[in-house]
């Protein structure tokens, strides 16, 4: 073979690496041209769930919230029924209750002065409705 038959060989090899590439770059551009616009939908679809999901997990997370704010109100209602009908059923419960902050504010605050309510240097922890009147003092 001569130098010009190589060459024409080298060349024709050279147009065939050129064509390959070429059309793969064709190739990648086109199906580029085609998955974007799709990538970009897919990726506008998946925020779109991912909002949605934040939004329901709020929303949940509100209704539990609720519950367990209904369900607090309804134990505080129980417990101030059950000490209303203490404080009905037995009166002392309310000396004894007065008695045990007294001694509870005695116990916590060093160097304060409390007043406790006296008639006669007696303590009152009667409520007026319970408080003997005039009449019966009188009486007695």
């Amino acid at each position: 073979m001569s130098y010009f038959e190589d060459n024409i060989q080298d060349f024709k090899l050279a147009w065939w690496w050129i064509w390959r590439l070429g059309t793969a770059l064709l190739v990648l551009f086109v199906s580029g041209m085609w998955s974007c616009p799709n990538y970009n939908v897919w990726q506008q679809k998946k925020d779109g769930e991912a909002v949605l999901s934040r939004a329901q997990s709020a929303r949940m997370v509100l209704v539990i919230q609720a519950e367990a704010e209904r369900e607090a109100a309804y134990k505080r209602a129980e417990a101030i029924a059950i000490v209303g009908k203490a404080a009905k059923e037995f009166p002392e419960y309310r000396q004894q209750e007065f008695i045990a902050a007294f001694g509870e504010a005695l116990h916590h605050c060093n160097n304060q002065v409390i007043y406790v309510p006296t008639e006669r240097n007696i303590p009152i922890v009667m409520s007026e409705k319970n408080r003997p009147t005039e009449e019966k003092r009188k009486n007695e």
